[in-house]
């Protein structure tokens, strides 16, 4: 009788410890920045609450880096604290939110990456609090989106469509912007874009001028 093949035991390979996602450590850097942003400006926590609608709570996991605000939370936040968005990026701002800065390199571009959205911003322009006017490149990866909700803030913005598709809805209109598209429309009508494809990127040069803050 023939005996049954011995079962040989398993080996066990060693597998490298996989690194830990930079997404959060986006979420923190970006937290900070807000945070140092409304100590700058002496306000409180309550009061940023009062004026944004957000709750107390969210917005302290916010500053701590717990969660992953959108862009039309980010927003709502620059208008509140008297910045564009471009604030956000790079360093902690100065007292006086001043820059001498005059050119960006191409490997030196502070980026905001809101990776549960699929939504990334790369800052072409020297990032400082008192900036007016600012220049992006927005990558949207397949299916990326600002969110089903409509949002505002303060300013203009303007761009060109590079690579890709987007959607752009401004009110109750919605237009497809291929590649070589542009447009321009006040950031007080209620707006949000996405990239409809689900194979491909898409990538936009986005200016957008702040009128109120300062």
């Amino acid at each position: 009788m023939r005996r049954p093949a011995a079962i040989k035991p398993v080996k066990r390979v060693k597998t490298k410890a996989v690194a830990k996602s930079a997404e959060p450590a986006m979420d923190v850097a970006v937290g900070r920045r807000i945070r140092d942003l409304r100590r700058v400006r002496q306000f409180s926590l309550e009061t940023v609450a009062a004026r944004t609608d957000l709750s107390i709570g969210f917005l302290s996991q916010i500053e701590r880096g717990l969660s992953s605000p959108s862009l039309r939370v980010l927003a709502t936040l620059a208008d509140v604290l008297g910045v564009g968005i471009a604030a956000l990026f790079g360093a902690s701002p100065s007292a006086d939110g001043t820059s001498d800065q005059v050119v960006t390199r191409g490997l030196q571009r502070p980026e905001l990456k809101l990776w549960r959205t699929g939504v990334s911003r790369q800052l072409l322009s020297p990032a400082s609090a008192d900036n007016k006017l600012n220049l992006f490149l927005v990558h949207l990866e397949p299916g990326g989106s600002t969110g089903d909700e409509l949002y505002t803030h303060d300013g203009e913005e303007a761009g060109l469509v590079l690579e890709g598709e987007m959607m752009l809805t401004v009110d109750s209109e919605t237009w497809s912007l291929k590649t070589g598209d542009s447009f321009r429309f006040a950031s007080r009508r209620p707006h949000r874009f996405s990239n409809p494809a689900q194979d491909a990127k898409a990538m936009v040069l986005w200016v957008n001028c702040v009128t109120g803050a300062g």
